[in-house]
């Protein structure tokens, strides 16, 4: 709980900073504290992390402070953070490259005979992209510990998911031969428990797994999107009422 209430105070700031401009861009998390704290609190410090760019509480529960967090988005810098400090790679804008620089790293970890893993995360829109669909191809193929967590937002920028999946996103990655789960996105417990299920299966050998985490994107896609634009007030209203930190407390 305290992690969320965090991590929304440190969102709200950035977004008020970039209005100031004192940073070029923020990519808000409004809405999604629980899939990101829930999943980054079941991974032990040896795991690696590859995200996208608004996996900023992620990075929280990694260890990166406030002022690393708002580093790379002043366009001052190359990255926030030592990525081998805190076992995070810098965030990545690409969409979806993340999804085979964790499952590279997973091979890597098979081939050490650890027992560690990697996780990526991506949004909805990211599994429309050949990068995420290339890598659960080697990962199914190479049994690769590693963890594909989407966070199932509704919104790819204005682009919902109902045009882009006809079915879950879940259901998409049994087709690889990765097991899958759907879970709730805003229940913080529940995320853990399915991230304590994925990390158990890769540590023991049994390979990846795909987790949607189905949540909300309550702000906008970043600073310098207009959500009103493309999504009714009244959808906002429905998911605002499942406010992850509300149903914690």
């Amino acid at each position: 709980y305290r992690d969320m209430v965090l991590v929304r105070r440190i969102d709200t700031e950035a977004t008020s900073l970039q209005r100031q401009g004192e940073l070029g861009l923020w990519p808000p998390l409004l809405g999604q504290e629980a899939a990101q704290i829930g999943s980054a609190r079941a991974l032990r410090p040896s795991d690696f992390v590859f995200s996208s760019y608004r996996e900023n509480a992620v990075a929280w529960c990694r260890g990166v402070g406030f002022a690393d967090l708002m580093r790379v988005w002043r366009g001052n810098a190359a990255g926030g953070w030592d990525p081998y400090a805190v076992n995070m790679a810098p965030t990545q804008v690409i969409i979806g490259a993340q999804a085979l620089h964790a499952a590279g790293y997973a091979m890597g970890i098979a081939q050490d005979g650890a027992d560690d893993a990697a996780i990526s995360y991506f949004g909805d829109g990211a599994t429309s992209q050949g990068d995420v669909n290339e890598a659960m191809v080697f990962a199914a193929s190479f049994q690769a510990p590693v963890i594909f967590f989407c966070q199932n937002n509704q919104w790819a920028i204005s682009e919902p998911v109902g045009l882009q999946a006809a079915i879950p996103l879940a259901n998409r990655a049994p087709g690889f031969g990765i097991p899958s789960i759907r879970v709730d996105g805003n229940d913080v417990l529940a995320v853990l428990a399915a991230t304590r299920e994925a990390l158990d299966r890769a540590r023991s050998g049994g390979g990846p797994t795909f987790i949607e985490a189905v949540t909300y994107r309550m702000g906008p896609h970043t600073t310098a999107d207009d959500p009103t634009r493309y999504r009714d007030a009244a959808e906002v209203d429905h998911w605002r009422l499942r406010d992850p930190i509300t149903r914690l407390g």
